[in-house]
């Protein structure tokens, strides 16, 4: 039984055969498109655990084909492959819904491991969540908001509702700062140095009540990141 299905989009003939090559070598089903169109088409028909999809493609490009995916199948794993290495690039293919972003040239090793990762995290891809009971607490995430049995309540920002929503999608797995950055700020956190998250977990604990000095909703797990307490989500 094979590892995963995973589709291959790449115009470069050469660079498509190796790509294969190595999937397939590794235990993984793999098929493959040499433009944009076929890749869209192949993407949205087939059953596949997973996407690699260049940016330079013919017929249309991997961001628009990456737009169509994400919203045909929100849920489907994709990991954009390129040449072009800038930051406004890879932030643009996060920011779309990209898993990770791999720049050429990159050694088998390198991707066959970014898939494994992106593979191991996609069983716990957030789902969309209305409600969640929590430890005394209501998490209402349409009205961006938290409801306390005392009949207090206490709104969340944007990214404050974004972070808690993601870590209450993801229950009982420890996230890493790395991952939040990656999924919620839609930023590729190589090289970034930064306290961003720190400080947002900070603030929701307080709008949460949640005790800094011992925290019971949004849990520290040491050298791995942030878990949310188990809740029920609605």
């Amino acid at each position: 039984m094979p590892l995963g299905n995973i589709l291959v989009v790449e115009d470069d003939p050469a660079i498509r055969r190796g790509l294969v090559d190595a999937l397939s070598f590794s235990g993984y089903s793999v098929q493959e498109a040499a433009d944009g169109g076929q890749g869209l088409r192949t993407a949205l028909a087939a059953e596949i655990d997973l996407l690699l999809l260049d940016v330079m493609l013919p017929e249309r490009d991997g961001f628009s084909v990456l737009e169509e995916v994400r919203d045909a199948k929100p849920g489907l794993p994709v990991i954009m492959l390129t040449a072009r290495g800038t930051e406004e690039d890879r932030i643009r293919g996060l920011r779309g819904g990209a898993d990770d972003y791999v720049v050429k040239p990159f050694s088998a090793k390198e991707l066959l491991a970014r898939v494994e990762a992106v593979l191991r995290r996609s069983p716990e891809r957030p789902k969309t969540l209305g409600t969640v009971e929590l430890n005394g607490r209501t998490l209402d995430f349409e009205r961006r908001e938290v409801r306390f049995k005392d009949g207090g309540r206490t709104e969340f920002s944007e990214k404050e509702s974004e972070l808690l929503h993601y870590l209450a999608a993801n229950p009982g797995r420890a996230i890493s700062r790395d991952e939040l950055l990656s999924r919620v700020w839609g930023l590729d956190p190589r090289g970034i140095q930064t306290r961003t998250v720190d400080m947002h977990v900070v603030r929701l604990r307080e709008r949460l009540r949640d005790d800094p000095q011992n925290p019971k909703v949004i849990v520290t797990v040491r050298a791995k990141g942030y878990m949310l307490a188990q809740g029920e989500p609605d």
